[in-house]
């Protein structure tokens, strides 16, 4: 039986993932959050490791996203999204595990206006993409049996994120101003964490750094639009710049990932974001 770690365990994506995994009945799935395993703590990592001797995969799903609160809480989303990543890949290293690890389109600054590769160099305009890039830096360093994953814009029925503060939003307000000049691509998490079983499932080999985002390219603006017409509500929105929603971090402007690498290695089909969408607010008004 394969053993999966994921850490970040109460998180949107490991939600996603515990989702998925019902499909399948030979994998032993480990969930842990900050309070069973500290990422930032090689030590309490090293014996995790040691004490669960039959890891074969880790997923790390753990990370500090809060964007703009990361330009104050700096040491802190270092701490995790860096020093946590290294610490695991350093676990992994040791014990022989394969690690999957998520990262961001945050690591680009958004000043290429065609989809980036996964040979783009990455240069980002917030602390939080940098911390980011700090931790893909820190697991290609020391550990060869690695998945890196980009991704961008992730939504789903679980956690926080733009999909739910929309139609919660939808029922407090008449009307929404929302930015039409950041152009990315929607990624439903559910869609993401198949993909990561299909990894495992597969038992690949092909390690390295994949793009994996749903197909298409959109503003905010555009993406609110389409949830609220899928969901039938009648709300007023107002296109605005970036420049007239400041935030304490920057964003990137463009950072459509291009995914002709994952096609090429994997035997996958990946959605558009439009379906994803119906998808996902489907199984939101199943739990709601």
């Amino acid at each position: 039986m394969t053993t999966i770690l994921v850490t970040g365990g109460n998180g949107q994506l490991a939600s996603c993932i515990k989702d998925v995994e019902k499909q399948y009945d030979d994998l032993n799935v480990i969930y842990t959050d900050y309070l069973e395993l500290d990422i930032c703590d090689l030590n309490q990592v090293q014996t995790f490791f040691k004490t669960n001797n039959q890891i074969n995969y880790c997923i790390n799903c753990a990370a500090y996203t809060a964007v703009d609160k990361a330009e104050i809480e700096v040491d802190k989303a270092f701490e995790i999204n860096a020093t946590g990543a290294k610490n695991l890949a350093l676990a992994c290293n040791e014990f022989g595990v394969v690690l999957i690890h998520i990262s961001t389109d945050f690591v680009f600054d958004g000043n290429k206006q065609k989809p980036y590769t996964e040979t783009d160099k990455a240069h980002p305009v917030s602390v939080y993409g940098e911390t980011k890039m700090k931790g893909e830096i820190e697991i290609a360093s020391v550990l060869q049996k690695h998945f890196l994953i980009r991704t961008s814009w992730l939504y789903s029925e679980h956690g926080n994120n733009f999909m739910k503060t929309m139609l919660r939003l939808a029922k407090e307000k008449d009307s929404l101003n929302i930015v039409s000049d950041q152009i990315g691509t929607p990624t439903y998490a559910g869609d993401l964490a198949e993909f990561i079983f299909y990894i495992i499932k597969a038992k690949s080999q092909d390690f390295g750094t994949y793009h994996y985002s749903n197909f298409g390219e959109i503003s905010w603006y555009d993406f609110a639009n389409e949830i609220f017409k899928e969901s039938k509500i009648d709300i007023k929105l107002t296109p605005i710049a970036t420049k007239d929603y400041p935030t304490f971090a920057s964003r990137p402007m463009y950072s459509v990932l291009d995914k002709s690498k994952i096609l090429k290695k994997f035997n996958i089909e990946i959605p558009y974001w439009q379906d994803s969408l119906k998808k996902g607010l489907l199984r939101f008004n199943l739990i709601s």
